[in-house]
C-alpha cells in the first residue's frame, strides 16, 4: 500500500529513521508466526493503548506522540533485508509461507482511533484504539508504546514546569547535552514545546520542527579573552546605518566610568574584570541587536552586571537595545533582585527608558521544586533555562503505557490480575469528557460502543470501574467525545488530519487552562474521576466472574 495522503500529499515517514517494523520485541514476531501457523492471523482484534497512573505524583498527563504513530503506520512495509533478518532470528522450523505473508502486509486493514495530541488525559481511558488483523496489530504494539511513552512523559513534565513557573515567564529548553542520546534530545525539544516551553537551544529540532531557537554564549567564551587589547576592530556601525562609531571600546569604557561614579551606584563595585568586558564588547559587536550576556563567570554584581550595563548603554547610544543577562550560578533569587535594582538605578539616573525592565534569564539545574522555591522566596527572573531535570524526566523514568487486547472476532476479552489496577476494561468502547456549569471537566466516562452517547442536560450514572460504592450522577453541560479516527486504512471512514506542531501546542495550553486548579496543583492534587457507564460496569463484572477460575476448598 502507498502511504496515505495528508492534505493532498503523502504522509512522511517517522522523524527518526530507526523507527521501522523491526523496532519491536522478538515475541511480537513469534506470536505473529504462531497466529499465522494456527490460521488466526486475520482474525479482527481490538486493542486499547492506555496508562495506569499519572506521572510525577500528579493527577494529569499530556498525551503526545500521535503524529509519529500515524507516520509509522502510513509507511509500514517490510523490506527484503528486514525479512531476511527476521528469518535468521526465528527458528529453522518456521515455514516459508510466513515470510511471504510478511512481504505482503501493511496497515491498509488497520484503523486507529485516538484522542487528539496535546489533550490532557487520565489513567484507564484509551489514548488509542487499534483495530485490525491480530497478527499485524500485535506487530504495532511495541513501536506504538515506545513512540507514546516518552513523548507523553516529557510533555507532561514540561507542562508541570510551565504550571509552576506561571504564564508570564519565558521557558527555554536547554537539555540537549544531558538528554538520553540524540533521539532523546530531539524528542525532548519537540515535546517540551508541546508542553508549553517557548524555545529550545537545539538547532536540529529548530530545523526539523520550526521551534524558536534561543541561546547566548558560555563561560568558555568569556574566559577565552585575556584583555581589551584583543579587540582589533574597535568600530561599530549605528543601527540606522547613518554613521560608524570608530572606537566602541572607548564608548563602553566611558559608560563604565559614569556608572561607577554615579550617585546611585557609587561604591557598589570597583574595577571590573577587563577580560570579561572584552568578551562582552566582542559579543556585542557580533550581535548588537541580540546582546545577551552570561554575567557570572567572575562576580555577578562586582563585574558581570556593571560590564554588561556599560556595553548595553554604549549600544543604546548607537540605536541598539540589549537583550539582557543570564545567571547560571549562585543565589538566583538574590542576584536577580540585585541586578534588577541595578538596572532600575541606571534607568533613573541616566534617563534610559525601559532599562529597568532588562530581561533576566536564569539557568543552573533548575526543576519544578527549585522554581517553586524561587517563587516563594521572591525573584526578578523573566526566563528559566531548564535542561537535565526536564529532558531526562529525572523525577520519573517512564509513564508505563500498556497495550491490551479488549476484543477479538466481536468477543470481548478481559485481562485479570490480583492487582485490581492491572485488570483491563473489556470490549470496544467510546470515551467522553463531561463538563460542568463552570466549564471545567468533571469526569471522563467510558461506554460500550453501541450505547447511546451521554447528552447535555440528561442525568447519567458514572461508576468507578472496580469499586462498587464509588458512583455519582452527573448532569453534563457539555459532552466531548474523545476518540477520533486518525487512520482509516482502506475504509472510506472520515479521518482527522494531523495538525501542525504549533496547533498541538496551542491545544495543550488551552486544555491545561480548562482544568480545575485543584487537579493541577503540585502538592496533594485532587484526583480526576474516570468512570464507566452502568451497563459497562455490569458487563465488566459479569465477564470477570465468567473468566476467573472458581477455587475449591479441600
Amino acid at each position: 500500500m502507498e502511504a496515505k495522503k495528508e492534505n493532498g500529499g503523502t504522509i512522511p515517514g517517522p522523524t527518526n529513521p530507526m523507527v521501522t517494523p523491526l523496532l519491536t520485541d522478538l515475541y511480537q514476531f513469534t506470536m505473529a508466526y504462531a497466529y499465522w501457523k494456527a490460521g488466526k492471523h486475520q482474525e479482527r482484534a481490538v486493542f486499547d493503548l492506555y496508562f495506569r497512573k499519572n506521572p510525577f505524583g500528579g493527577e494529569y498527563t499530556v498525551f503526545a506522540g500521535l503524529e509519529e504513530v500515524i507516520r509509522f503506520i502510513a509507511n509500514f512495509r517490510f523490506t527484503e533485508e528486514e525479512i531476511a533478518f527476521i528469518r535468521e532470528s526465528l527458528t529453522d522450523s518456521c515455514e516459508d509461507g510466513f515470510f511471504d505473508y510478511l512481504r505482503g502486509i501493511d496497515c491498509s486493514d488497520v484503523e486507529v482511533y485516538a484522542i487528539p495530541e496535546g489533550t490532557v488525559v487520565f489513567p484507564k481511558i484509551p489514548l488509542l484504539r487499534i483495530e485490525g488483523p491480530i497478527a499485524i496489530v500485535q506487530l504495532l504494539e511495541t513501536p506504538f508504546v515506545n513512540l507514546i511513552n516518552y513523548a507523553s512523559l516529557v510533555s507532561t513534565n514540561a507542562a508541570r514546569h510551565r504550571n509552576v513557573a506561571g504564564k508570564s515567564k519565558t521557558l527555554l529548553e536547554f537539555g540537549l547535552r544531558r538528554a538520553q542520546g540524540p533521539d532523546g534530545g530531539i524528542g525532548a525539544s519537540k515535546y517540551c514545546y508541546i508542553g508549553g516551553f517557548d524555545a529550545t537551544s537545539n538547532v536540529a529540532a529548530g530545523k526539523l520542527f520550526g521551534i524558536p531557537l534561543r541561546g547566548t554564549h558560555s563561560h568558555a567564551f568569556v574566559s577565552s579573552y585575556m584583555g581589551l587589547d584583543e579587540i582589533i576592530d574597535k568600530s561599530l556601525r549605528k543601527k540606522d546605518g547613518s554613521s560608524t562609531c570608530e572606537d566602541f571600546v572607548s564608548l563602553v569604557q566611558t559608560w563604565l566610568s559614569k556608572i561607577q561614579w554615579s550617585n546611585s551606584l557609587r561604591g557598589i563595585f570597583g574595577e571590573t574584570n577587563q577580560s570579561e568586558l572584552a568578551a562582552f564588547i566582542s559579543y556585542a559587536q557580533a550581535f548588537p541587536n541580540k546582546f545577551l550576556a552570561l554575567v557570572d563567570t567572575y562576580d555577578v554584581m562586582k563585574s558581570g552586571v556593571p560590564n554588561f550595563c556599560a556595553v548595553a548603554l554604549a549600544l543604546n547610544d548607537l540605536g541598539y537595545k540589549a537583550g539582557g543577562i543570564r545567571l547560571d550560578s549562585g543565589d538566583l533569587a538574590y542576584l536577580s533582585c540585585e541586578a534588577r535594582k541595578f538596572f532600575c538605578a541606571i534607568e533613573k539616573e541616566f534617563g534610559v527608558p525601559e532599562f529597568g525592565k532588562m530581561f533576566i534569564t536564569a539557568s543552573n539545574d533548575l526543576n519544578e521544586e527549585t522554581i517553586d522555591a524561587l517563587n516563594k522566596h521572591g525573584h526578578e527572573i523573566d526566563a528559566f533555562g531548564i535542561g537535565t531535570y526536564l529532558v531526562t524526566c529525572y523525577a520519573q523514568a517512564a509513564l508505563g503505557v500498556v497495550f491490551k487486547l479488549v476484543e477479538i472476532n466481536n468477543q470481548p476479552r478481559i485481562k485479570l490480575s490480583e492487582d485490581v489496577s492491572k485488570v483491563s476494561i473489556p470490549c470496544k468502547k467510546r470515551s467522553y469528557r463531561l463538563y460542568g456549569k463552570e466549564g471545567y471537566p468533571l469526569v471522563d466516562i467510558m461506554t460500550g460502543e453501541n450505547e447511546p452517547s451521554p447528552k447535555v442536560g440528561e442525568r447519567i450514572l458514572c461508576r468507578h470501574p472496580f469499586q462498587e460504592s464509588k458512583r455519582a450522577y452527573v448532569v453534563p453541560q457539555r459532552v466531548e467525545e474523545l476518540l477520533q479516527c486518525y487512520w482509516s486504512g482502506i475504509s472510506d471512514k472520515a479521518r482527522e488530519n494531523l495538525p501542525p506542531l504549533k496547533a498541538i501546542r496551542e491545544r495543550c495550553i488551552k486544555q491545561l487552562e480548562l482544568m480545575r486548579p485543584d487537579h493541577m496543583r503540585r502538592l496533594n492534587p485532587t484526583p480526576y474521576k474516570v468512570s464507566v457507564s452502568a451497563n459497562l460496569y455490569d458487563f465488566i463484572h459479569f465477564l470477570w466472574l465468567n473468566e476467573a477460575p472458581v477455587g475449591e476448598l479441600q
